[in-house]
């Protein structure tokens, strides 16, 4: 067996995982129905890919208000969780272990895309320029376009989004799911609390890293009270920037993300959650995160750390035997490899990625990839 150390079993909670691959958190936008309701081909998609040792769902908005692209699924309908539930069956039906991602993009969204067509919400009014929202236009058409101006949140309305959050995590366990992630990233909702460029308060909620680390703190302390630490995960992207004005996430650097970084672990640490995972940019000649910061999240949390980026099996199964992460997450090569873990074990070719089909559509590009067979080789 190639790369060895991706087949490991390992704990992650209470839950004991067949091998150390991750599928993680990847829009799809395939939820081009009324009320953005999971469907049965995304069961499908989830199923074919239940070889992984751990999955993560795509963002899920934790509310209407929380929807940045048009076709992305929701967890706070019935008519979502039944369809979740669905999801969650076929995964399991294939022994997977799978968790949901709760999402809210804040101010990257649109008013098209908000109900009443009103202002998107983020802790202050402030406009995120070089990201792009994307809304429908016709029946399965769209277009990217520049985030609407948002409205600052007030403080009654920040304690309710920690109470939306937890009514997520509940409804994720009630539709079946392992347990939940919270999405603290590529610049939505919880990142724009951390940033110190998209967070202008001057409320207990701004200023010091403390303050701007208090939104996650609260999520994450109500969420483990809710269904146990053990069942949540965090994901952030320390260093997730990009020059390119067409990305439709863009990341916010703080001027220490290393201080800040450690700080918010920290809090995951002092919760005892499962995970944090670790995005880092997957494009050309994008930095790689310090050394020096991989060894002090390690040093100062006892949990699992998965890491996603730019990662090849061989570099993934080193970082493990480095003890510098416990699971390695393969995004685009998991979208056109159903049976990844297959492929990478007995060093099997990889199909290509159809990225023409990356968001929205139907099966094209979604649940078509083939599984390996050795007869269609060609030597």
């Amino acid at each position: 067996m190639k790369n060895e150390a991706l087949f490991e079993a390992v704990k992650l909670g209470h839950y004991t995982l067949k091998n150390r691959i991750v599928f993680p958190p990847l829009t799809r936008q395939r939820s081009a129905q009324p009320g953005n309701v999971p469907t049965d081909l995304m069961a499908e998609y989830y199923r074919q890919r239940a070889g992984a040792g751990f999955m993560i769902t795509e963002g899920t908005q934790i509310e209407p208000r929380g929807q940045g692209y048009a076709w992305t699924p929701g967890i706070y309908s019935e008519e979502q969780i039944e369809g979740w539930r669905k999801v969650t069956r076929a995964v399991h039906a294939e022994n997977g272990i799978i968790f949901a991602q709760l999402w809210h993009v804040g101010r990257v969204s649109h008013s098209a895309l908000q109900p009443e067509e009103s202002a998107p919400i983020a802790p202050s009014a402030i406009q995120a320029e070089q990201a792009k929202a994307f809304i429908e236009t016709g029946p399965g058409t769209g277009r990217l376009v520049t985030p609407s101006v948002p409205r600052e949140l007030s403080l009654s309305e920040i304690k309710e989004l920690v109470i939306l959050y937890v009514q997520a995590a509940k409804n994720a366990i009630s539709a079946g799911f392992d347990g939940v992630e919270i999405h603290a990233a590529n610049g939505y909702l919880v990142n724009q609390f951390i940033s110190e460029h998209a967070n202008q308060r001057t409320d207990e909620y701004g200023g010091s890293v403390e303050n701007r680390l208090r939104f996650l703190n609260e999520i994450v302390q109500a969420i483990s009270n809710a269904i146990g630490p053990d069942r949540l995960g965090v994901r952030f992207t320390p260093l997730f920037t990009s020059t390119d004005e067409d990305r439709v996430y863009i990341g916010l650097v703080e001027k220490d993300p290393h201080y800040t970084y450690v700080q918010a672990v920290k809090i995951l640490e002092n919760a005892g959650v499962a995970y944090v995972s670790i995005a880092e940019a997957d494009w050309e000649n994008a930095p790689d995160l310090p050394q020096t910061f991989r060894r002090e999240i390690r040093a100062i949390f006892s949990g699992r750390i998965i890491y996603a980026g730019r990662y090849t099996a061989e570099r993934g199964a080193r970082l493990i035997e480095e003890q510098q992460a416990d699971l390695i997450a393969f995004g685009r090569p998991f979208i056109a490899n159903p049976d990844l873990p297959e492929r990478i074990a007995n060093g099997w070719t990889f199909n290509d990625l159809n990225a023409a089909k990356l968001y929205g559509g139907a099966e094209e590009g979604f649940t078509d990839y083939p599984v390996y067979n050795a007869q269609r080789e060609i030597f």
